[in-house]
């Protein structure tokens, strides 16, 4: 016997830098860090490119740094999340009976 019902997991570690990388197409396949750029700063999301590099969320700014000096460093915006979350959840209430 067959379902017909499926699961689906929506992997969202790299969502800032994806909602970024939308806006500006050059930065595609570049090390991106979303968060502080100070010292003192944290990595609130970090593109894959990135994450060869063993930087990952809630680490220190400095510490990814180090790690990837040539990432690239961008300020977050939660306006632009907040909007892009709205979409993605939109068209799943189109589409998925059930989230």
């Amino acid at each position: 016997m067959t379902s017909n019902k499926h699961i689906i997991h929506r992997d969202q570690d790299a969502f800032f830098v994806s909602v970024k990388v939308k806006k500006d197409p050059s930065l595609i396949g570049k090390p991106v860090i979303i968060g502080g750029t100070c010292d003192r700063g944290v990595v609130a999301s970090c593109s894959y490119e990135a994450r060869k590099f063993w930087v990952n969320a809630a680490m220190s700014s400095r510490m990814a740094k180090m790690l990837c000096p040539h990432a690239i460093f961008l300020k977050g915006n939660m306006d632009a999340y907040s909007k892009a979350s709205f979409e993605i959840t939109e068209i799943l209430r189109e589409r998925v009976p059930l989230i």
